[in-house]
């Protein structure tokens, strides 16, 4: 797990070109070939499921929705609080791209790869305010439908539109309503091209079409982009869930082993000491801090949180005998009793490494603009032990 913190640590650097840093210095000092260092970049790109680092969004905001569901799922350094709380992997937001004065609303699915699973696919508008008096509105409920606008020039279709979701709102009510789409966008990724938009249509209880003043919802281009209509995916990307689901609030795994302090973003010099080398002596299996700062590796103009995560590593010894507050399995107590005992030759003693991962989360922007929220399996060591 070290040697792959401190490898995403100076490949990053290098993939997002920023200006010269000691990472940068790092390399340069040990004059590693350009074949290795490309081969090493585009691995650990393919790690976080990208081709290349997304482009700098500096004076972009995320959507506030985002920003909530990341805090839902995530704590402070980005660790997943209960890998059960997110449905699928992958959370994609995506602004109208018609903005137009009419209820119909286009989103461009460009940045969603085929491979991913639709899971969960829903519409947000922003209802405002009813402009006319309420004391002489005889409505009180309307109906609101969302219809998927088909193309009738393909398969010889006579409908124009087809019935997504439908339910009654309050016309006095103002603020986000949420209607659910996953059919719709389900097609748009078979057939890209049958992606016509989504037609909204308000009705009173009897099926008369609704006053537009009393039924009113935000658009894209008469309304803050805090309110502006969204399209929110919840996809999984495939990906192996992590080898470890327990909570990582859980800290009974982890109090069985020596902890070194916590570490955070100003205490560098303390993450690298070397603590057995220090101070002469052989420390056991122990979890050690290794924080992964985004703004020193150049990520920070695209990655919107964390800022940075403590991916943790583990070091020390494991002697004999292995006692249960080394975690060791049954492997290791063998193995160790085979090197102690000496009975075959060149069997080592058993490795202090990560016996516990858990995954981290990732809210940042896509080339496209769009914001996207990432669950990474196996990001940090939640604890220790003798294998």
């Amino acid at each position: 797990m070290l040697l792959f913190v401190i490898s995403f640590a100076a490949l990053c650097t290098a993939a997002a070109r920023p200006p010269l840093s000691y990472l940068e210095n790092h390399f340069t000092a040990d004059n590693e070939s350009e074949e290795v260092r490309s081969a090493a970049i585009k691995r650990l790109l393919e790690v976080f499921g990208m081709e290349d680092p997304p482009a700098i969004h500096r004076h972009k905001q995320p959507p506030q929705y985002m920003l909530d569901l990341y805090n839902t799922v995530a704590d402070v350094d980005g660790v997943t609080k209960d890998p059960y709380l997110l449905e699928g992997n992958t959370v994609r937001s995506f602004f109208d791209k018609l903005r137009s004065e009419q209820v119909e609303f286009r989103f461009n699915l460009s940045t969603v790869a085929r491979t991913e699973k639709i899971l969960t696919a829903e519409l947000h508008l922003f209802k405002l305010q009813p402009l006319a008096p309420l004391t002489f509105n005889r409505h009180h409920f309307c109906q609101v439908s969302v219809y998927q606008l088909l193309d009738t020039s393909k398969n010889n279709k006579t409908q124009d539109k087809k019935l997504l979701s439908s339910r009654l709102i309050p016309v006095h009510s103002a603020g986000w309503e949420v209607f659910t789409i996953t059919q719709a966008v389900r097609s748009w990724m078979i057939d890209e091209g049958s992606n016509m938009g989504l037609h909204v249509v308000v009705r009173t209880l009897g099926g008369s079409q609704m006053d537009q003043k009393l039924i009113r919802f935000a658009s894209g281009r008469n309304h803050h982009q805090s309110k502006q209509p969204m399209l929110v995916l919840f996809t999984d990307d495939g990906r192996r869930r992590s080898t470890s689901l327990e909570n990582p609030n859980d800290t009974t795994a982890i109090s069985s082993l020596p902890q070194a302090p916590m570490s955070g973003p100003s205490s560098r010099s303390t993450r690298s000491l070397d603590y057995s080398e220090e101070e002469g002596v052989s420390l056991p299996c122990q979890r050690l801090p290794l924080y992964v700062d985004f703004e020193e590796i150049g990520w920070s103009g695209w990655i919107v949180s964390p800022r940075g995560y403590n991916a943790y590593h583990c070091k020390g010894s494991c002697p004999f005998p292995l006692g249960q507050n080394m975690r060791p399995t049954n492997h290791a107590t063998v193995q160790s009793i085979i090197n102690a005992l000496k009975l075959i030759k060149g069997i080592e003693k058993p490795c202090c490494v990560p016996d516990k991962l858990f995954s981290i989360n990732l809210l940042y922007f896509d080339d496209a603009e769009n914001v996207v929220l990432k669950q990474y399996n196996d990001m940090v060591a939640g604890s220790c032990g003798c294998h």
